[in-house]
C-alpha cells in the first residue's frame, strides 16, 4: 500500500470455551481471510485461544499447555502470510505467575508478548483471581528456544515503513486513567494502537465504548484498532457481542454490527497522522523514558500491495452531509462571523458599515453577517451602506438581486456606476477598452474598492470584505482591489460552504420575498462580472469555467493544508471522493489532473496576496491568515510539487 496507507483487520472468531484446538482452527481461517484481503496488521480478541470466560479453568495446566502449543502452531502457520503482523491473545505462565498476554506473530516468529497492565477486579470482572499485572519493568522471557520481549509497553516498527509504529494494549488498559497507549505514543512514537479486548454488553455500553475508542485516537493523534470477544463465549452471567471498532484521529472508519461475528477492515492513513503531529506544536515526544521497560521491536518489512483503497473521502470536507448537523454548523459559523464583526465595530466605535453588493454569493453572505452584527449591537440597519457599482459586465439579474436584498434587509442603498471613472482611467493609462485583458478587469475591481474606502471615510464606517477562503487560496482576487477591506468576514469560509450558509439563511428567515431573493442568488452562476454580458444579456464570464470547479479546489485545499498531502496522493483520493462524478463523465482523470495542477501552481504563485490580508475571523480548521494558520513566504518555489505533477501526468498518459 502506497502513499502512507496500511490496511488493518479486526477479527472476532466464534470461540469454544476451553477448546483450544477449535479456537486455533477458527483463528487460522481468519488469518488467511485477512491476508487474502490485503491486511498487513491483524488483531484478534483477548484470550482468543482459550476463550475469555474460562474462569478457574485458567488455573489448569492442561489448558495453559494447549494454548502454548496452539501459539507455536500459529507462529509456524504465519510464515504462509509474509509481511503480515498478527496479534493473538492467550494466557501465559511465566515463573509460576499467570499473565493475560497478546503475542505478536510475524513471518514464522513470535516477536513479543504484551502483558495486560491493569487487571479488573470489580463488578462482573474477577481477573485478579487468576492473572497478575504486567511487570513494572519488562524483560525477556524464555519461550521454547527463543527469548522474547515481555512487557506492557511493547511497540513494533518496520524496516520499510518508518512512520508505522504499532503499540498494543489489552481491554481494561484503555478504560483506565493512564492507559499504556499514552506512553507508547509519547515515548515510543506509536502511530497505531491495537487493543485485544473482551468487553461485555450492558445497556448503553456500546456507545460509550465507541466514544472511548474514537476519543482516544483523537487525543493521541493515532489510529486505534479495537477487537472484542464475541459469539461462543460463556453466557453464564454476561454476554459478548464482538463489537469491533477502527478509528483514526477521532473518526470511526469501520465498526462491526454487534452480535454478527463480522470482521472489519480499514485503510489507515499513517502519513496523515504524522502530518497532524508535525502540525500540532503541543504534540511532542516525551524525552524522559518512563519507569516501565519500554521497547521498540524492529521487524523486517511489512507487506505493501497496490490495493484499491478501502475508505471513504467526503467530496465536500467543509460541509457536513447530515442536514441537522449542517444547519447547526451554519448557525455556529454565522455567530462566529457576526460576533467577530461586532467586536470590531465596538472597538472602532463605528455605527456604519460599507459593503460592495453585487448580487453574488459572497457579498450576500457578508451583508447577512453584517446585519446580524448590527442587530447584536442594537444598531439601526440603515447604518449599513450597500453600494452597487454597475460596470461593463453587470447583468440585470445580479443588479436587481443586489437592490432587492438591500431593501429587504432594511439597509441603505447607493448606486454608483463605475463605467465613466474606469473609462477615464483607461484614457489616463492609455489602455484600449476593447482589449479585455487583466488590466481591463482589475481596473474595475480597484475602482470599486476605492469608492468603498472613500464612502467609509464619509460615513465614519468600516469597509466589510466579501472575498472567501477558496478565492484566497487560488489568488482569485484583484490585489488591492476586492482583496482589501477593513474587516473580512468571509476570509475563512470556503466557497462550497458559502452556498450552504446562504441557503440556511434563506430556509430559516421568516420573510418569503427575502428568501426568494436569496434562492435566486444561489441559482446565479459565480462570476466577477468584469467582462461584458453575452448577446442575451446573461453572464458571460463564469469563474468555474476559468479557474475550475470550486468543489475540487476546496477538496484539494482541505487535504493539502490540513494534512500536507502530496499531489499524487491528492489525485488518488480525489478519484475516490468523486467516484460518482467520474462514472457520470463529469470528471475524467485528465480533468482532475488539470485542476489539481491549476490549484497547486496558483496556490504558490498567489501567496503574496495572502501575506497582507485584512483581519477576519477564523471559523474552521483550515485558514490562510498570515497572522495565524499560514506562515508561508510569498516567494516560495512550487518546483518539487510541480515535478511530482509532471510524473503523475506521465503515469496517467495525459497529453
Amino acid at each position: 500500500m502506497k502513499d502512507g496507507f496500511v490496511r488493518v483487520a479486526s477479527m472476532t472468531p466464534k470461540v469454544t470455551v476451553a477448546d483450544v484446538r477449535a479456537n486455533l482452527e477458527a483463528v487460522k481461517v481468519l488469518m488467511k481471510e485477512a491476508y487474502d484481503k490485503g491486511a498487513a496488521i491483524v488483531s484478534f480478541p483477548e484470550l482468543v485461544l482459550t476463550g475469555y470466560t474460562c474462569n478457574d479453568l485458567f488455573l489448569q495446566k492442561k489448558l495453559l499447555d494447549e494454548a502454548k502449543k496452539a501459539l507455536v502452531e500459529l507462529k509456524e502457520y504465519s510464515s504462509e502470510f509474509p509481511g503480515t503482523l498478527f496479534f493473538i491473545g492467550l494466557p501465559l505462565q511465566v515463573k509460576s505467575k499467570l499473565y493475560n498476554v497478546v503475542a505478536a506473530v510475524k513471518d514464522g516468529e513470535i516477536r513479543g508478548f504484551t502483558t495486560k497492565k491493569y487487571i479488573p477486579n470489580y463488578g462482573e470482572f474477577y481477573e485478579a483471581r487468576w492473572f497478575n499485572p504486567g511487570p513494572v519493568k519488562g524483560d525477556f522471557i524464555e519461550f521454547g528456544e527463543d527469548y522474547i520481549p515481555f512487557s506492557n509497553e511493547l511497540c513494533y516498527k518496520f524496516s520499510n515503513f518508518e512512520d508505522l509504529i504499532v503499540g498494543v494494549e489489552i481491554c481494561e488498559d484503555l478504560w483506565t486513567v493512564n492507559p499504556p497507549s499514552t506512553s507508547m505514543v509519547t515515548v515510543q512514537g506509536a502511530s497505531l494502537i491495537v487493543n485485544a479486548s473482551a468487553s461485555n454488553e450492558l445497556i448503553g455500553k456500546a456507545n460509550y465504548r465507541k466514544s472511548l475508542v474514537s476519543s482516544t485516537s483523537a487525543r493521541l493523534l493515532c489510529a486505534y484498532v479495537y477487537t472484542s470477544a464475541g459469539e461462543g463465549e460463556s453466557t453464564q452471567d454476561i454476554v459478548f457481542s464482538g463489537h469491533n471498532i477502527i478509528a483514526e484521529n477521532g473518526s470511526v472508519l469501520a465498526e462491526s454490527k454487534r452480535f454478527s461475528g463480522e470482521s472489519i477492515y480499514a485503510d489507515i492513513d499513517v502519513e496523515k497522522l504524522v502530518a497532524e503531529r508535525r502540525r500540532m506544536s503541543t504534540f511532542r515526544a516525551n524525552e524522559d523514558r518512563s519507569a516501565d521497560f519500554a521497547a521498540i521491536i524492529n521487524l523486517d518489512e511489512i507487506r505493501k500491495l497496490d490495493l484499491e483503497l478501502n475508505r471513504f473521502y467526503d467530496k465536500a470536507p467543509f460541509v457536513p452531509s447530515d442536514k441537522e448537523e449542517r444547519d447547526a454548523r451554519c448557525e455556529e459559523i454565522l455567530n462566529i462571523q457576526s460576533y467577530g464583526l461586532k467586536k470590531r465595530l465596538e472597538h472602532t466605535h463605528s455605527k456604519s458599515a460599507v459593503i460592495g453588493i453585487s448580487g453574488g454569493l459572497d457579498s450576500t453572505l457578508a451583508l447577512l453577517v453584517t446585519a446580524r452584527a448590527f442587530d447584536l449591537l442594537g444598531l439601526d440597519r440603515k447604518g449599513i451602506t450597500c453600494v452597487t457599482m454597475p460596470g461593463f459586465g453587470t447583468t440585470d439579474r445580479t443588479y436587481s438581486n443586489a437592490v432587492l436584498l438591500t431593501k429587504k434587509l432594511g439597509c441603505s442603498l447607493r448606486e454608483i456606476s463605475i463605467v465613466d471613472a474606469v473609462r477615464q482611467h483607461f484614457h489616463d493609462i492609455n489602455h484600449d477598452e476593447s482589449v479585455h485583458d487583466v488590466t481591463y478587469e482589475n481596473s474595475q475591481a480597484r475602482e470599486r474598492t476605492q469608492l468603498l474606502m472613500d464612502i467609509a471615510n464619509q460615513t465614519a464606517g468600516l469597509v466589510i470584505g466579501t472575498g472567501d477562503l477558496s478565492e484566497l487560496a487560488l489568488g482569485w482576487a484583484t490585489y488591492n482591489g476586492d482583496h482589501m477591506s477593513m474587516y473580512a468576514v468571509n476570509v475563512s469560509i470556503p466557497k462550497t460552504l458559502v452556498r450552504h450558509l446562504v441557503r440556511f439563511y434563506a430556509d430559516t428567515c421568516k420573510e418569503e420575498e427575502l428568501s426568494r431573493v436569496l434562492l435566486d442568488v444561489l441559482d446565479t452562476p459565480v462570476s466577477p462580472e468584469l467582462l461584458p454580458p453575452d448577446k442575451d444579456g446573461k453572464i458571460a464570464q463564469k469563474t468555474e469555467d476559468l479557474v475550475g470547479p470550486y468543489e475540487l479546489h476546496d477538496f484539494f485545499l482541505y487535504h493539502m493544508l490540513r494534512f500536507g498531502m502530496t499531489p499524487k496522493k491528492l489525485f488518488r483520493i480525489a478519484k475516490l471522493a468523486f467516484a460518482e462524478e467520474i462514472k457520470e463523465n463529469t470528471y475524467s482523470d485528465a480533468i482532475i489532473y488539470k485542476w489539481l495542477r491549476t490549484f497547486t501552481w496558483r496556490f504558490f504563485a498567489q501567496q503574496f496576496k495572502r501575506s497582507c490580508l485584512p483581519d477576519g475571523p477564523k471559523v474552521g480548521s483550515v485558514a490562510v491568515s498570515p497572522r495565524g494558520d499560514l506562515r508561508m513566504p510569498s516567494d516560495a518555489s512550487s518546483h518539487i510539487w510541480m515535478l511530482e505533477l509532471d510524473e503523475l501526468k506521465e503515469e496517467l498518459g495525459i497529453e
